[in-house]
């Protein structure tokens, strides 16, 4: 049985280490990606900074936030103010394509594969980028989706419409590429119209994010779909010389895809896993001869890699 404790893995030089990832991908029977929050920050999408800056400047001067990301768990004192914060939060981080082409990059260097992806982004990157979404399984949600938050049913809604209408009514221009434009001298505002607030349609309770937080995320039939498709991959290469690929996962949820590769690493010997993250390279010390570390940033790796 392997070790959750795990190491730092010492590796060959830069481009030792990525010769080996590209054979063992050439040789590879499959490829199962595995990608959390740091594979979206390769991409341009960060939650702080510049781009936090410039979209919620109003936010920020008004309550001092910090970051995109905890602003999103303010208790706003009205339903308006927080689907004014929220909708420009779905908006950058869901209809909005990434500024880099991390995503696009992977695709390049998997799409000939048989090839899976197990991710808790749920920013939909992956098929703005091409892949197919019967290969996908977002396992924490979607921002392009509202709930019940009750929940009194298990359905999602697509909510790019009510989204869009939302920035809107907030007295931005959408842009053809997609950017938020403000009008000369106008100020955004920072509520939206009592009927653009979306309630249930069978409760009548306020909708919510369709974004795991806690026991209310609902599981809808695309979920259990998708959860049913990564099984099946795992059984039909079951000893197979597979290759795991992490991006970009952090320590928040190893539970979801680290400690599941570590585990399906070390019952096959014929797999690799390769662990690429630019902040920490964490790999089980029972796998250490079956793996690959890469403490770079995950999209000049992906380039070097194509």
């Amino acid at each position: 049985m392997y070790s959750k404790t795990a190491i730092t893995k010492p590796t060959d030089s830069y481009w030792d280490t990525i010769e080996k990832i590209k054979t063992e991908l050439n040789y590879a029977d499959a490829v199962l990606i595995g990608a959390g929050a740091g594979l979206s920050a390769s991409a341009g999408f960060t939650y702080s900074g510049k781009r936090f800056e410039e979209n919620f400047h109003d936010f920020i001067k008004k309550y001092g936030f910090k970051d995109m990301y905890s602003a999103g768990f303010y208790p706003y004192k009205t339903l308006e103010e927080h689907w004014a914060y929220w909708s420009r939060y779905v908006f950058i981080n869901r209809y909005q394509d990434a500024p880099e082409s991390t995503y696009q990059d992977l695709f390049k260097l998997v799409k000939n594969k048989d090839y899976f992806v197990l991710t808790t982004n749920v920013d939909h990157c992956f098929q703005k980028a091409g892949f197919d979404r019967k290969r996908l399984f977002y396992t924490q949600g979607d921002y392009g989706l509202f709930q019940c938050s009750i929940p009194c049913h298990q359905n999602t809604y697509d909510n790019e419409i009510v989204i869009r209408k939302m920035i809107e009514a907030q007295g931005y221009v959408i842009d053809t590429d997609g950017t938020l434009l403000l009008p000369e001298h106008v100020s955004p505002k920072m509520a939206v119209p009592s009927d653009l607030v979306p309630y249930c349609p069978k409760c009548k309770e306020p909708m919510g994010m369709n974004l795991r937080a806690d026991h209310t995320f609902v599981e809808d039939s695309g979920w259990h779909k998708a959860a049913e498709r990564y099984e099946d991959f795992i059984r039909r290469h079951k000893g197979q010389r597979i290759l795991y690929l992490e991006l970009g996962v952090g320590g928040n949820t190893p539970g979801i895809i680290k400690y599941p590769f570590w585990q399906m690493t070390y019952e096959n010997r014929n797999a690799i896993y390769v662990c690429i993250n630019l902040s920490e390279v964490c790999i089980s010390a029972e796998i250490t001869e079956q793996s690959v570390g890469v403490s770079h940033d995950i999209g000049e790796v992906l380039k070097q890699l194509i």
